[in-house]
């Protein structure tokens, strides 16, 4: 949940710090006053929309809840299993088992598409593999080669000028003399013409005895290779991903039957399993339709009719439960009786798993209502807040009046600012929303009345 919202800098907005209790936090002001912004900005946090805010941070305080796993946490680092979701561990078992049936599908079905035209990729394996493994490429060996050919390329000119240059030795003991006759110690002479003369005596240039037209033809060759696959690597790659291809191509007859066994088993098991989830589905729809239609009535809304129709077999079974309204399309309905009936979906989940876990967002829910349907939507919020972190613009006094943190989003010199109201500010607030700014008596009654 929600315990800090920091936001800096969002259009009206310089600085807003609130600090949240959990349960029902309600924003109310007058239109304008930028209540939509501060909610867009909350939501920008979870990426769901993008804000103008400069910075906007929220502080959670959720824990590791592992109940959805069946896990209860007894103490620090003790827990135990829950026996009490069997249904949940099946529903999630079915789902298991559906999506390995589908990937066995989806392999026997990628098989027998590879089938019609196994000749055709068995050839194209073999083409890719003989032209690699008959030029055969070593990592590295592309490289070498082309520092080979440029030292071939001047072979001639190399021996030429060392021949030339090796005539310098002929005149070492006279270059020596004139040193000793100057009184100059010739050593770093000697020593500069040993260091040549160990240079000139590595310059063997028999290892350059190559066929030239060889070695053009093996540079061609893997040229060929790098420019089809980037590089070496890749070919080697390519060619041991290829010969999989070719081994699995020549198997493919025991890999389909392997596949059709298996696809078999996990049809009988899952069309098990989807048996018994409609059988559970048919027991429990009574129930489930009278928890919903009791929250209906609350929210002044006509009741709903459930029927399990069949469909086709997906991770959720094998029949959907059809919903009609007074035998009205859903899409007659108005966005206001959208919005009850999915209140009455969430607080009917709750109530019958008794759990729920979240972050409600609600913009201006009760707009358009009278005030009894007002009430009867706080009423269900208020039992939703047990479970979730609940965040309400409105501009009714009913559901207000039911917050457990009450904002006033409102303007000062173009600056909005917001500030949670105490129990006296929260009373003016609620008469302002019954009477206006020109707050009566019988409003304020009214505003107690409500908080009371």
């Amino acid at each position: 949940m929600i315990k800090k919202i920091l936001m800096k800098d969002n259009l009206g907005f310089k600085n807003v710090e609130l600090y949240l209790d959990n349960g029902l936090s309600v924003f109310t002001g007058l239109s304008g006053a930028g209540k939509s912004i501060l909610f867009k900005a909350i939501l920008s946090s979870f990426a769901i929309v993008e804000s103008d805010a400069r910075f906007i941070e929220l502080e959670l305080d959720d824990e590791l809840n592992l109940q959805d796993y069946g896990i209860d946490k007894e103490e620090e680092n003790v827990f135990k299993m829950l026996k009490d979701k069997n249904t949940k561990y099946f529903i999630k078992e079915f789902k298991d088992k559906f999506l390995d049936f589908i990937k066995v599908k989806n392999s026997l079905l990628k098989i027998k598409e590879e089938e019609n035209k196994i000749e055709e990729l068995k050839e194209l394996a073999k083409v890719q593999i003989e032209k690699i493994s008959s030029i055969n490429p070593k990592i590295g060996e592309y490289e070498e080669l082309m520092v080979l050919k440029k030292k071939l390329s001047k072979k001639d000119k190399i021996q030429d000028a060392w021949n030339k240059a090796n005539s310098i030795f002929d005149y070492e003991k006279i270059v020596i003399d004139a040193l000793n006759l100057s009184d100059v110690d010739p050593s770093f002479f000697s020593e500069c013409l040993n260091e040549l003369r160990i240079i000139s005596e590595n310059q063997n240039l028999d290892e350059l005895d190559f066929d030239i037209e060889e070695l053009l033809t093996r540079i061609e060759n893997l040229s060929y290779l790098i420019k089809r696959y980037d590089n070496i690597e890749n070919a080697l790659d390519v060619l041991a991903k290829k010969k999989e291809e070719l081994n699995h191509y020549e198997n493919i007859s025991f890999e389909k039957k392997e596949l059709e066994k298996q696809y078999e088993n996990l049809e009988k098991e899952i069309k098990k399993y989807a048996d018994k989830l409609s059988d559970f589905r048919i027991k429990n729809l009574t129930t489930l339709q009278n928890i919903l239609n009791d929250y209906l009535k609350n929210l002044y809304m006509k009741d709903v009719k459930l029927q399990i129709k069949e469909c086709s077999l997906s991770e959720n079974g094998k029949d959907e439960i059809d919903l009609s309204i007074n035998e009205a399309n859903l899409k007659k309905l108005s966005s206001g009786e959208i919005n009850r009936l999915r209140l009455a979906f969430i607080a009917s989940e709750c109530k019958i798993l008794n759990q729920g876990k979240g972050i409600i967002f609600l913009d201006e829910i009760d707009a358009n209502l009278s005030g009894k349907e007002a009430m009867s939507i706080a009423n269900v919020l208020m039992e939703l807040a047990k479970f979730y972190q609940i965040f309400a613009i409105s501009h009714l006094p009913q559901l207000s009046s039911k917050a457990n943190n009450h904002f006033l989003v409102e303007k000062q010199k173009d600056i909005s600012i917001v500030k949670k109201l105490k129990d006296d500010e929260r009373i003016n607030e609620l008469a302002r929303m019954v009477s206006g700014e020109s707050i009566s008596e019988e409003a304020l009654n009214f505003a107690k009345t409500l908080l009371k």
